[in-house]
């Protein structure tokens, strides 16, 4: 921390980039400062949330806010007890989150450690990528890496740097079909339709959610495979952008593989402070397919051209 606060003569200088890149935020208030606490998955322990109240009460106002990313964070907070936090934290294994250009903490929904409707595991990847990945420098501008455990895709991985949702593809036990229809008529995307007493899927139409799988009342529906299906240059903001969807069916490693190979082509290809999205746009999908995905060996979604249904030229959603 000494080293995000300089000393010139008895007057103290803070450098706020700095220590806005190790989670202390400035606030409009003279000398007073937001902690953004490490929260990966938005999972933290009841210890960790007593702390947090042990923190805001000593050295805040006694609140503390939930960010849109799921963190907790500290407001009105002094400059003076940045060590003392620091240090708090530390004695239960807990840290303060980064801001900046780098990778920040990754967020996720519960998957399928709890809800009936997630497929992977969001939790459990999520948090390998903030133990492996958290804090990496991207060299531009901030990163941001999300799980969602299926296609209702709470966590917005479409409006993300790197998203992976969790998809899994259904095939029919024809043996086992007893033709009651209630796949077909349960399917939002009207994906099957009955052939010769058979539920028959559209590909083109099938979002891989899985609900023809949970409906079937004897199990004649089947997981054929399941895995993550990957977005890049997603963004909010001013300038909003949907992602491209990449490759699918990839698997918790090759997950971490595409981030690892992401995060310096993302360095070579962008200008100044440009987000990722920016930098496929300019360099085009193309250059980033084949220098990233493809090589990983990655089932690749060939579909540029859906991702205007979500934007338009101006960046904007319609």
């Amino acid at each position: 921390m000494d080293q995000k606060l300089k000393r010139e003569g008895k007057r103290m200088q803070l450098d706020y980039n700095n220590l806005k890149s190790g989670g202390f935020i400035k606030q409009t208030q003279e000398n007073l400062f937001t902690v953004r606490l490490r929260c990966p998955g938005g999972r933290i322990t009841s210890a960790q949330l007593r702390k947090a109240a042990d923190i805001a009460e000593k050295y805040g106002k006694g609140e503390v806010h939930t960010s849109m990313r799921q963190s907790i964070e500290v407001p009105h907070v002094h400059y003076q007890h940045f060590d003392a936090i620091s240090n708090e934290l530390r004695d239960i294994g807990w840290s303060v989150a980064s801001c900046g250009p780098r990778i920040r903490v990754p967020t996720a929904c519960a998957g399928c450690s709890w809800n009936p409707n997630g497929i992977m595991d969001t939790q459990k990847a999520c948090l390998e990528v903030d133990r492996r990945y958290f804090g990496t420098e991207s060299g531009h501008h901030k990163f941001k890496i999300t799980f969602s455990g299926c296609p209702i895709d709470c966590p917005r991985s479409r409006e993300t740097d790197l998203g992976f949702q969790g998809i899994v593809e259904p095939e029919v036990d024809e043996d086992s079909c007893n033709s009651c229809k209630l796949c077909a008529v349960s399917c939002e995307e009207k994906a099957l339709t009955m052939v010769n007493d058979f539920p028959v899927r559209d590909a083109g139409k099938c979002n891989y959610c899985g609900d023809c799988i949970k409906i079937c009342p004897i199990d004649a529906m089947k997981t054929k495979r399941k895995g993550w299906l990957i977005r890049v240059g997603g963004k909010h903001g001013k300038h909003p952008y949907y992602a491209y969807e990449v490759a699918q069916f990839a698997t918790d490693d090759q997950c971490y593989a595409l981030i690892e190979k992401t995060m310096p082509w993302y360095k070579a290809n962008a200008n100044g402070r440009e987000r990722i999205a920016v930098a496929i746009e300019r360099a085009g999908l193309g250059k980033y397919l084949e220098e990233v995905v493809k090589p990983l060996g990655l089932e690749i979604i060939e579909k540029p051209e859906d991702r205007k249904k979500y934007w338009t030229a101006g960046n904007l959603y319609r």
